[in-house]
């Protein structure tokens, strides 16, 4: 993005092989779209970038550099964006520009600790910054992209086993077979219906995001369902087992992410929820840790 009202050249940033890649789309505030490049926590980020005169006109500035950078934004501290990553290559020294200029660059292995994140209220970003410096006002120009972070197979999954009851009135328990799961993974489960004396309406499997920014007292929560799975409709009888499979490809996930720089979390939630005649709700919560495996490109929100 130009923040000069009428810049007084072009400056556009390609990234090597960047039509060979994946792309996520992303959207910033003011509703503006745009597709960023996926790259491995462990790339290298090469490429060029072109720089063209308008109208003609020579460019007198005060150097041209280019910027990777890393940073965690806030939107209840829009003010306050915190960098945790950022390396720099000067492209050009103090002068004139009388044509049209390319510039190549590269990133060696630059840190990339965090797979980036888009969410409601905290985005974790990387990008390439161009600056043109100049007497007046800079020439900025940014190009986003984004990072997945691969992991290796968790080496303990423990079983979860949850539930609920009412005093002679409900009791229902449900087991998942575990509790680690990557992103295109599959959700199977039992749930057994041990005492019913209400009558049951439905039943239906929710995965819960819930996105945790700051630490006390100054912390803020935002929880929001990612999908709704229903598991039954109707009364179900004492002694019925009803199997569950929940494919999760194809629904907004990402990794879970767990004190990211002391900054945020995202985490996960199965809920299980029954809805009775009255539509009175009886639920129950259990975390479960989503990760990305490397044969996944994933859907990220």
């Amino acid at each position: 993005m130009d923040y000069l009202f009428k810049s007084p050249v072009d400056v556009d940033i390609h990234l090597d092989n960047e039509e060979e890649r994946s792309f996520v789309d992303i959207e910033f505030e003011q509703g503006r779209k745009d597709k960023a490049p996926v790259y491995g926590s462990d790339e290298s980020v090469k490429g060029a970038v072109m720089i063209r005169l308008k109208d003609g006109r020579k460019l007198d500035h005060n150097g041209i550099k280019i910027e990777f950078v890393g940073c965690i934004e806030n939107m209840y501290d829009k003010g306050n964006i915190h960098e945790f990553t950022r390396s720099v290559q000067e492209l050009a020294s103090p002068g004139e520009m009388r044509q049209a200029q390319m510039y190549e660059f590269e990133f060696k292995h630059v840190e990339k600790p965090y797979e980036s994140y888009f969410g409601k209220n905290v985005k974790l970003r990387y990008f390439c910054r161009v600056t043109v410096t100049r007497k007046m006002a800079d020439v900025i120009r940014e190009k986003d992209l984004w990072v997945y972070r691969y992991e290796n197979e968790p080496e303990t999954s423990n079983l979860i086993k949850m539930d609920v009851g009412i005093d002679d009135c409900l009791h229902i328990e449900f087991e998942y077979t575990k509790n680690k799961y990557h992103l295109r993974d599959v959700i199977i489960g039992k749930i057994y219906f041990i005492l019913v004396r209400i009558k049951v309406q439905r039943m239906e499997v929710n995965i819960i995001r819930r996105e945790t920014i700051g630490t006390p007292p100054n912390q803020y929560s935002n929880s929001e369902t990612v999908t709704r799975f229903q598991v039954m409709d109707g009364n179900p009888n004492r002694g019925e087992t009803i199997p569950l499979r929940m494919f999760l490809n194809g629904y907004s996930l990402t990794p879970t992410f767990r004190d990211v720089n002391k900054k945020f979390n995202v985490r996960y939630y199965l809920s299980l929820i029954l809805i009775d005649e009255d539509q009175r709700r009886y639920f129950k919560q259990s975390e479960i840790t989503l990760w990305r495996r490397k044969d996944e490109q994933g859907i990220v929100a």
